[in-house]
């Protein structure tokens, strides 16, 4: 004949299966907490390029067209699309005077300098992450320097 459980034997069976219900919903939680964080990656990603055009657009911006209110209405809506990234968790990768970082960085071109250390020197396209998930690398240029 089986032994009965005892109520020790009971208890301790009872908070094994507590702390697996609470794994379990720590484990959906942080599954459901990435999932968001993928889908709101991609959005951005696919977003990207409009905001490149419109920042590229405004580089060419002849001087005497800089107070035209259409101008200033393309500012605003790069301003207001950078507020949205920044209100999604989406941060601008550092780049100009950072040490080359290959895991945010990528590396178009390389200039010779006078030092030892790998320096961003120019930032020809923007770099965006999401806590430490990268969501394009910035592209940029380097150069050799003296640091410390």
């Amino acid at each position: 004949m089986p032994k009965k459980p005892t109520i020790k034997d009971l208890t301790g069976a009872l908070q094994r299966e507590r702390a697996d219900a609470e794994n379990l919903r720590r484990r959906h939680t942080e599954e459901v907490m990435g999932l968001k964080t993928h889908v709101k990656a991609n959005v951005v990603r696919d977003l990207l390029p409009v905001i490149d055009n419109f920042e590229r657009a405004l580089k060419h911006v002849p001087k005497d067209l800089e107070k035209n209110d259409y101008v200033k209405g393309v500012n605003a809506i790069v301003s207001q699309f950078e507020k949205t990234l920044e209100s999604m968790g989406v941060e601008r990768i550092k780049t100009v005077g950072e040490v080359f970082d290959p895991r945010l960085h990528e590396a178009i071109s390389m200039e010779n300098g006078d030092g030892t250390v790998e320096v961003v020197c120019e930032e020809l396209q923007p770099g965006f992450k999401i806590g430490n998930d990268i969501i394009r690398h910035a592209m940029v240029r380097v150069k050799m320097e003296a640091r410390k």
